[in-house]
């Protein structure tokens, strides 16, 4: 059930139409050009369908005003040479505005005008809520009701009380009338508020707009949406997401600031939506995972593969080779998990780069020495098959590998700073790029599986973090999100202990695997590690070795050339 506190509040629903203050405006100028002036403002400021205010004045403008705008406007020269200047104006302007939604008709033209002026004259501009009613005519009248959107047509369509005169305060006045005249007719199109009429003006098909109501019903609070297609036989999940406010996440889908073309095409294909409320957005996250990795929704992208994982294995051989599998097996070492094969290939050749182990995969003797491969040849391997001495070393750089995996990364990144050292001071960018990117994939895989290791060694770990609705806590069990709950602070003793009781059994994973998948496994360990989770019980030794990776910092400072050591001064 969901707490109180995660009730939507007025501000997520939004400010309804009725309840808004708007001010229409409108300019006339010098011209139509950005060079152009303004020559007078009238204002009408509108709260509940009535005018509560109204703003007019002459401006002087620095330039003379054309004779043909003279004409058409009636302002002449003589009539503004006593007026203020527009700098003068616009704190009166700006007051009068306040922190209304601005209505213009062409508000391109007229709010281009106003930011020019005011960044001119160093004033900021308020960055206003700005209705067009030429783009909301153009949206919600049909081409056979009025033969053009011009603002003397529409005031006459819709029966204004005042006509337009080419004078501000009677354009903005009858602007006001096209105003109320086209709200009504949206009425019927689930437009409520301001923030609707937003979206409505933001060409977005009337089929996708009409799903917004889907949203309706969804909770403000973390959870999990999922779009599916109901068919007679079953009903197929389209697509699966997650959010901390369910209702706001769902209702973006069907506005214009949805760019993506699949997810256009998901909404048009969809026939519902369906969700679960989660008391945690971890919970919403996992739960999300688990619904991707189970359900495969054509129309996802991420997570769909979690199982595809790779590793890196010692052969089960006299003189062991890395080799790349999609197993975990018994009998040898194996490092990983890699999300890809391209992964773990960067950081075999990482270890090959520090560690001169065979590559090639022939059966080797014990008993005769071998030709040396290429590879011997040039020095980049440790040519086992040579037999003597140097077989007899290759159990130790076999050991050198194992203690990597087993968590010391200091041997291989030493080697590697040295390397890129020397590659960049001859210029071989390109390959010291290739370098870089080998370690960068090992260091990320070996933090990535000593983090998910600690965890996963816990049989329970019980914390919580503080959140908006008091604290969000979470029972973990080798790394797999067993039991989440919320709690005020005065109960979180006893929340947490239900959470306990109520939380699924898990059953500790074979050697070497996991008992959640690796992107669950990552996600509550990168949550346990966020600043504020306090530890409520633990049970094991959440612990990693302390050379087992290093950052990024500390690499960048590896790679700089060491400082020439001072002569010792002589007496």
């Amino acid at each position: 059930m969901a707490s109180p506190l995660s009730q939507p509040s007025f501000d997520d629903l939004g400010t309804p139409l009725h309840e808004a203050t708007f001010v229409v405006v409108d300019l006339e100028t010098t011209g139509p050009g950005a060079e152009a002036e303004i020559t007078e403002i009238g204002a009408v400021k509108l709260r509940e369908g009535e005018v509560v205010g109204t703003f007019q004045t002459l401006i002087r403008p620095q330039s003379p005003i054309p004779a043909m705008i003279q004409v058409l406007t009636g302002i002449t020269n003589e009539l503004v040479a006593d007026q203020p200047t527009v700098s003068e104006i616009l704190p009166s302007f700006l007051e009068f505005l306040g922190r209304s939604v601005l209505v213009a008709h062409n508000a391109r033209f007229d709010v281009g005008f106003l930011r020019r002026a005011f960044a001119t004259n160093h004033f900021t501009w308020p960055s206003p809520t700005v209705i067009d009613t030429l783009a909301l005519a153009r949206n919600c009248l049909a081409r056979d009701e009025v033969r053009n959107h011009k603002l003397g047509t529409l005031a006459a369509h819709f029966g204004a009380a005042t006509v337009p005169t080419h004078r501000a305060l009677s354009d903005a006045l009858a602007t006001a009338d096209v105003l109320h005249g086209l709200l009504e007719r949206i009425g019927n199109r689930n437009v409520r508020t301001v923030e609707e009429l937003v979206e409505f003006l933001r060409r977005v098909s009337p089929d996708r707009r009409a799903k917004r109501v889907w949203a309706e019903s969804l909770p403000e609070a973390p959870g999990v949406y999922w779009f599916e297609r109901r068919g007679d036989a079953e009903t197929e999940v389209l697509y699966v997401g997650r959010s901390a406010r369910l209702r706001s996440r769902v209702r973006s889908y069907f506005s214009a600031g949805e760019k993506r073309r699949r997810m256009h095409e998901m909404v048009r294909v969809a026939t519902g939506v369906g969700h679960v409320e989660c008391h945690t957005l971890l919970e919403a996250q996992v739960r999300e995972l688990r619904m991707i990795d189970r359900l495969q929704p054509h129309y996802n992208r991420r997570s769909r593969r979690q199982e595809k994982l790779k590793w890196l294995r010692l052969t089960p051989e006299m003189f062991p080779r890395l080799a790349v599998v999609s197993e975990i097996s018994g009998g040898t070492p194996h490092f990983g998990p890699f999300a890809s094969r391209r992964a773990a290939q960067d950081a075999m050749d990482a270890i090959h780069d520090a560690f001169p182990l065979r590559r090639c995969t022939r059966r080797l003797s014990t008993l005769a020495p071998s030709k040396s491969c290429p590879w011997g040849d040039l020095g980049r391997c440790a040519a086992p098959c040579l037999l003597g001495e140097a077989g007899a070393r290759y159990s130790d750089l076999v050991r050198s590998v194992e203690q990597l995996w087993l968590g010391d990364v200091r041997p291989l990144v030493e080697h590697a700073a040295s390397r890129l050292r020397r590659l960049v001071a001859q210029l071989r960018y390109e390959e010291a790029s290739s370098v870089s990117r080998r370690v960068t994939a090992l260091l990320a895989t070996a933090e990535r599986l000593h983090r998910v290791r600690a965890v996963a060694a816990c049989p329970e770990i019980v914390a919580a973090q503080p959140s908006e609705r008091g604290w969000d806590i979470h029972v973990i069990r080798h790394g797999r999100l067993a039991g989440a709950s919320s709690a005020p602070t005065s109960r979180v003793r006893q929340v947490a202990s239900a959470t306990q009781s109520a939380a699924g059994a898990v059953l500790p994973p074979a050697e070497g695997k996991l008992a959640a998948t690796l992107e669950e496994a990552e996600m509550v360990a990168r949550w346990l590690e966020q600043p504020g989770v306090r530890l409520i019980e633990i049970n094991g030794e959440w612990a990693w070795p302390v050379a087992a990776t290093i950052t990024e910092r500390q690499f960048a400072r590896l790679l700089r050339p060491p400082c020439p050591r001072k002569p010792a001064s002589r007496n």
